[in-house]
């Protein structure tokens, strides 16, 4: 029998195979059929080792573009994003994903800040000099043990200190000493500082009557903070505002004058400083600035960028002054309409917070300070987080809600009423192209597809800080859920953070969870330069126009393609490190001591004899 197959003749062979020939031929059809097909990947598609977005095996619900498979073409020559002077990167839809550069970028940067941080003493005290152009104050060398003794990161990252004094630098010592002691006779202030025993305590207050409770209730946290180093605080005393924002509106004209005179080591005198232009919020603008430049109109919404921008410079994208769209949507200004007029003169007032166009001096919030989540099982590991939406709850604080008032346009109610919205379309950019890609134009999808798929943002609780007949209209158009646990929020990977009356006093909590936060904010703070957007959080512009397209790029489209979690893990996990180490009670004390030792130089009628002078100085 063998020998008879053996002697086949060749065409009888070849009529043999013809039929499995077919048969493999048309599976190879059927296969680069479907490959070929938009939002179609197959179990068996081959992966790209190069790329960042993993195969899906199932079609979105938001179609965003087809996941890629091996291509053998040329890797094409990508444009290059524009960063702006304003703190916005521009998309070049000809450039790859732009995430991809902002996260490379931050994170060279946040390394190279850890490797240049000072080590001794005379590192420190020759770096400060090489920044503020001036020797440090006196204390430093005591301050500095305190730094060492107790592990503080980033000994020479400080620079917001030097931003909120220094304007103060430029008045009359004299004359700031006055102004000082008529600011502790403001309403609604109280005054800190070193008694006779050396201890710090309230030295006095302007409240109004039957206020005393509600407004002195925060200084005892800030007072805890100057425990353990009050015995190396020379005597100052320190006016705060017992007030969530800030209050203290700056003239453009009278500070430049200040920074001018500050910067050629001169004084200008209170009587000297030049008259207000009473204006408004853009008071404090610069005449050549975007918001001196075109008319506001808080009753017409902004236009909607023409090109997809995200935030590389997050404290620049704060300034309402480059960013005027800012007074449209933030209730920090929407509250007193286009703004009340500036300060005649500049006040060395302490808030909770301030903007850029204040010159209140922000100091480090103990408020919804946390060690960690406890329990920890309140807050599991992001590979155990189940919902992938992203998470927001709070109150609809932020302003008053009035018949008068603009609140619809304020930042909380946007927030909630824009991931809400079932009407309408939103452009976004593509997750499902690898680094290596155009990132191209956005697509246009409906709001109905996206945002129940993506959002769980809602105001918690009951209407509050309204009017009686707002607070029902409020009950009626926005959604209103109960109040989440700890733990039920737990269970989310991604979670927002957004201003509130102030500062959010949220942040810290979420950041040291498992989570990967979202933040949006006009508040620059204590530790601004001291974390890194795309490292530790992803920052959001106040308009939320790049909300989703971020969102999006990390937890992928509806059912999850083109996500990139690995990334997203990688900033939840950073932001909680950075928290338990750059974050403790010791670090705002740190920042505290030097901020006094800054602030008791700056009010001293002879700053020489409060300035520190290194040995090696002579």
């Amino acid at each position: 029998m063998a020998a008879r197959q053996a002697a086949r003749p060749v065409s009888s062979l070849l009529r043999t195979r013809r039929p499995f020939k077919l048969v493999v031929f048309g599976l190879l059809v059927l296969l680069l059929f479907f490959k070929g097909l938009p939002g179609v990947v197959t179990d068996w598609a081959e992966k790209d080792t190069e790329s960042d977005v993993p195969a899906s095996k199932t079609a979105p619900a938001f179609p965003l573009g087809a996941p890629k498979t091996t291509n053998l073409k040329p890797t094409p020559v990508l444009g290059k994003h524009r960063f702006r002077p304003d703190g916005l990167m521009e998309v070049n839809v000809d450039g790859a994903h732009p995430i991809y550069e902002l996260i490379s970028r931050a994170e060279q940067e946040w390394r190279d800040k850890l490797k240049r941080a000072s080590t001794t003493l005379g590192e420190a005290v020759d770096e400060y000099r090489r920044r503020y152009k001036r020797r440090p104050p006196k204390g430093f060398d005591l301050w500095w043990k305190y730094v060492v003794e107790n592990d503080v990161q980033l000994p020479d990252e400080y620079d917001q200190i030097y931003n909120d004094l220094e304007a103060f630098w430029g008045i009359e010592p004299s004359d700031l000493v006055q102004i000082q002691k008529e600011g502790e006779l403001k309403k609604d202030s109280y005054t800190i500082g070193k008694n006779e025993d050396g201890e710090v305590e309230v030295l006095t207050y302007a409240f109004q009557e039957g206020k005393y409770d509600q407004l002195i209730a925060g200084s005892s946290a800030i007072i805890n903070l100057f425990k353990p180093i009050q015995e190396y605080l020379p005597p100052f005393r320190m006016t705060l505002s017992p007030h969530d924002g800030p209050n203290r509106l700056s003239d453009y004209g009278v500070k430049a004058a200040a920074r001018e005179a500050a910067d050629s080591q001169t004084y200008i005198a209170r009587s000297e400083l030049p008259k207000i232009t009473s204006i408004g919020w853009i008071s404090a603008c610069s005449p050549n600035s975007p918001a001196r430049q075109r008319p506001i109109n808080l009753d017409k919404p902004p236009p909607s960028p023409r090109k997809k921008t995200f935030i590389w410079n997050h404290p620049l994208t704060m300034d309402p002054c480059n960013h005027p769209d800012h007074f449209f949507h933030h209730g920090q200004f929407l509250s007193h309409n286009m703004g009340p007029s500036p300060q005649h003169a500049l006040h060395p007032e302490f808030t909770y917070c301030s903007t850029t166009i204040h010159h209140n001096i922000r100091i480090p919030v103990p408020y919804g300070w946390v060690e960690d989540i406890y329990p920890r099982s309140n807050d599991p590991e992001w590979d155990e987080k189940v919902d992938e939406r992203l998470l927001w709850r709070g109150s609809n604080t932020g302003m008053y809600h009035s018949k008068k008032s603009r609140w619809r346009h304020s930042h909380r109610n946007f927030l909630v009423e824009h991931s809400n919205d079932l009407f309408g379309t939103l452009k976004l950019l593509s997750p499902n192209k690898t680094k290596h890609e155009k990132v191209g134009e956005p697509l246009e999808i409906r709001k109905a597809r996206v945002n129940p798929a993506v959002m769980d943002i809602a105001f918690g609780g009951q209407p509050m800080a309204c009017s009686d007949e707002v607070c029902d209209l409020l009950e009626t158009i926005y959604p209103w859920r109960d109040r989440q646990s700890i733990k039920e929020a737990g269970s989310y990977k991604y979670v927002m953070d957004v201003d509130g009356n102030g500062w959010s006093g949220r942040f810290k909590r979420l950041i040291t969870s498992n989570a990967m936060v979202f933040k949006s904010t006009i508040y620059p703070e204590w530790y601004t330069d001291r974390i890194a957007p795309w490292v530790h959080y992803v920052p959001v512009q106040l308009d939320l126009s790049d909300l989703y397209d971020a969102l999006i790029f990390f937890r992928g489209d509806g059912f999850g393609g083109g996500a990139r979690e690995h990334l997203a893990r990688k900033i939840a996990v950073a932001g909680r490190n950075w928290s338990k180490d750059f974050w403790r009670k010791e670090d705002l004390s740190s920042y505290m001591f030097r901020l006094t030792l800054e602030y008791a130089r700056l009010m001293s009628v002879d700053r020489d004899a409060m300035t520190y002078y290194h040995e090696k100085d002579g």
